[in-house]
């Protein structure tokens, strides 16, 4: 009687050989290993030769464990077979010449490096796994991702309101709209800058990784210009700056809490990463400039008015007037603008460095 053999397609890893029989719906499988290296195989089923029984025998390169998983579907036989020794092996069979039924499981197939690189990958997993599984996980980690999530989508609504606010009317009133944007949109932005406070006190409290000192550094600044500058003086609420001031903060912002939102939810959106990590390179130094006009056209009304400023004895003068502040204030606002400028840089490269390990 003519023995009847499957075709039989073969991968390897380091540590495991992998066979895939093609015979549907196999009934009476009988896979065994003679000796350390001889694996026989015995079954019925629908081959190329119809529905007949089907057989045959590999004897590996070298020894293998005694343990054989095989899973049987209506398609095919899949074996799995450990080596002893966790190595690459050259062929598959001790004979050089390949038998003719057998051939590479191409669905399966990895060359030496590549299955050293997902071996490599297998072990990083288990290991961060184990250290995470060593890791006290922080009970009120839930509350600190909720409370984050709903204080960027605040910030965000708010903002959002502001820039689509000035953007219709602008397009409505034209140049007229530069006039009015205090008196408009200066309720909200009291309301969103207020709340950034709680961006200086959050590093403290350890709810976030930002530096406490960058965030003091913008949060402080912007109040500056909005309750001082802005919210003192009636003669500033009217100029033009103020539009352009409001405008440049509110467009950084309506990127950057989507992405804080997102992050507290494990997501990462590739472009407003990207709008994230760029678009502060042409917006920030504007607004800074923008905040540098706003307190330069207020120096001399500052000194009309007296207002804020500090008495002094009669041999020395009247008072000492606020815009001498406010002039140590500008060369303090452009120390920040190194070191924020600094620091967002920083963070942009560690941003974009890591994405390109996970892409290569």
């Amino acid at each position: 009687m003519q023995i009847l053999t499957p075709q039989v397609y073969w991968a390897q890893r380091h540590g495991e050989i992998y066979l895939r029989v093609e015979l549907s719906d196999a009934t009476d499988v009988d896979i065994s290993l003679q000796g350390d290296n001889t694996l026989q195989f015995r079954a019925q089923g629908h081959g190329a030769k119809g529905d007949n029984q089907y057989e045959f025998r590999l004897e590996f390169l070298e020894p293998v464990k005694p343990e054989v998983l095989q899973k049987s579907t209506q398609r095919q036989v899949d074996i799995k077979v450990k080596k002893q020794e966790e190595r690459w092996w050259e062929r598959l069979t001790l004979r050089e010449k390949k038998p003719l039924f057998l051939a590479p499981d191409f669905d399966r197939w990895l060359d030496e490096s590549d299955a050293e690189m997902e071996l490599q990958a297998k072990e990083e997993k288990l290991n961060k796994i184990s250290v995470e599984s060593r890791v006290r996980k922080d009970p009120y980690l839930g509350l600190k991702k909720g409370y984050l999530f709903m204080y960027n989508l605040v910030q965000f609504l708010g903002f959002s309101w502001i820039f689509v606010n000035m953007t219709v009317r602008l397009f409505v009133l034209g140049q007229d709209s530069f006039y009015d944007t205090f008196h408009a949109t200066a309720d909200m932005m009291y309301f969103c800058q207020m709340m950034a406070v709680l961006e200086v006190v959050n590093p403290l409290l350890g709810l976030v990784k930002t530096g406490f000192f960058p965030a003091m550094i913008q949060v402080a600044g912007r109040n500056v210009i909005l309750f001082v500058v802005f919210g003192c003086l009636e003669e500033m609420q009217n100029k033009a700056v103020v539009f352009f001031v409001f405008y440049l903060w509110s467009t950084i912002e309506i990127f950057r809490y989507p992405f804080y939102m997102l992050a507290c939810i494990g997501t990462d959106w590739k472009l407003l990463t990207w709008l994230r990590y760029s678009l502060w390179i042409p917006l920030y130094p504007l607004g800074v400039v923008a905040e540098a006009v706003a307190v330069i056209q207020s120096l001399p009304i500052f000194d009309e008015t007296r207002l804020f400023s500090i008495p002094l004895p009669s041999v020395l003068g009247r008072s000492l007037s606020f815009s001498y502040t406010l002039q140590l204030y500008l060369v303090l606002m452009f120390l920040g603008l190194f070191v924020n400028f600094r620091h967002l840089y920083k963070q942009r490269q560690r941003r974009f460095r890591s994405r390109k390990r996970k892409v290569h």
